[in-house]
């Protein structure tokens, strides 16, 4: 399994019709606006790299009004259970 985080640059008059369309996208677990410098940050699960990228490429990137992404894959993940553990 690949998660992976996905920031999204997106037409201001688009952010929220895009976060409820990215966040209908299968392997998408939550899709968020935020602040900054991004306008959307889509927290997503592959089976594999090749799905990542059709992910990215062929369902979230295509869509009107996305005009970036940058993908984040993750190595590790932390819950609190992990760090208390430490």
């Amino acid at each position: 399994m690949v998660s992976a985080i996905i920031l999204i640059k997106a037409d201001p008059e688009r952010v929220a019709p895009l976060g409820r369309a990215i966040a209908d996208v299968e392997g998408v677990d939550v899709a968020y606006s935020v602040a900054g410098d991004e306008d959307l940050v889509a927290v997503v699960r592959a089976a594999d790299h090749e799905q990542l990228a059709e992910l990215v490429t062929e369902r979230i990137a295509p869509l009107k009004g996305v005009t970036r992404t940058r993908t984040l894959i993750a190595f590790r993940a932390y819950s609190s259970e992990d760090l208390a553990n430490i």
